[in-house]
């Protein structure tokens, strides 16, 4: 071979072996690269669905909650029954939010912000409880009145407006606008009550029927203070989505 020439076949031998390693793990990045992206949005997908699927759930339950509260109210079914009922929506409603919260704990990204939407569902949570133990004592109470079912009408109102919030969790607007949809309602909860509050109180002397029903309206006061926490969650987290 002439002087000044290189022989191919040595090409590859003559570069150092730190120089070919270097190459090598550059290529391997950039074949890497394009499917980080990719699996980041199969793993946010399939993780949205399952947390949108456990708050959709935990609504429903409360719904249905509501409307058990409705015929415990105006003294439609056995007291009995009724507590019963309740009593396997709010155990369904725990199995929503443990599994939830399951999920928040191992997911690598989630579409919303993790402790938003942990007190969504504690909020939530705490609705089917308060419904559960308004059921509860106005069986222990004796009390049937068709003036609470006007406050549980706001209350499954908001619940509604929850319910489609959750659903379009990565639809901005549409979480937005139903948010805060579910939190004029819940205010409707409050007016209504502090209305019934007014007029009950309106005696002169607070017996223990009045005392009774005071705690009973108390009861669902705090249900609609719990509805507003959960929307003021969702109405947050849309913000830091910006």
């Amino acid at each position: 071979m002439e002087r000044g020439r290189t022989n191919p076949r040595r090409v590859g031998r003559d570069v150092p072996a730190r120089v070919r390693a270097r190459r090598g793990w550059r290529a391997r990045v950039a074949l890497a690269r394009p499917r980080v992206p990719r699996v980041a949005r199969e793993l946010t997908g399939s993780v949205e669905k399952e947390l949108v699927a456990r708050l959709v759930r935990q609504v429903d339950l409360t719904r249905q909650g509501v409307m058990v509260a409705r015929s415990a109210a105006v003294g439609y079914s056995d007291s009995v029954e009724l507590d019963e009922r309740m009593g396997h929506l709010e155990h369904g409603g725990d199995d929503e939010r443990a599994a939830l919260v399951a999920v928040l704990s191992s997911a690598l990204m989630t579409p919303f912000d993790r402790e938003d939407l942990f007190r969504v569902s504690r909020s939530i949570d705490e609705v089917l409880d308060n419904l559960q133990d308004f059921v509860r004592e106005l069986a222990l109470f004796g009390i049937h009145d068709v003036d609470f079912v006007l406050i549980l009408d706001a209350v499954d109102a908001s619940l509604a407006e929850l319910g489609n919030a959750v659903a379009a969790l990565t639809d901005r607007p549409q979480l937005v606008r139903s948010a805060l949809a579910a939190s004029k309602a819940s205010n409707q909860v409050r007016r209504r009550y502090q209305e019934r509050m007014a007029v009950l109180l309106e005696v002169e002397t607070l017996s223990p029927e009045v005392m009774k029903r005071r705690e009973l309206l108390r009861r669902l006061d705090v249900v609609g203070l719990r509805l507003g926490e959960a929307a003021d969650a969702l109405a947050d987290g849309a913000v830091k989505r910006g």
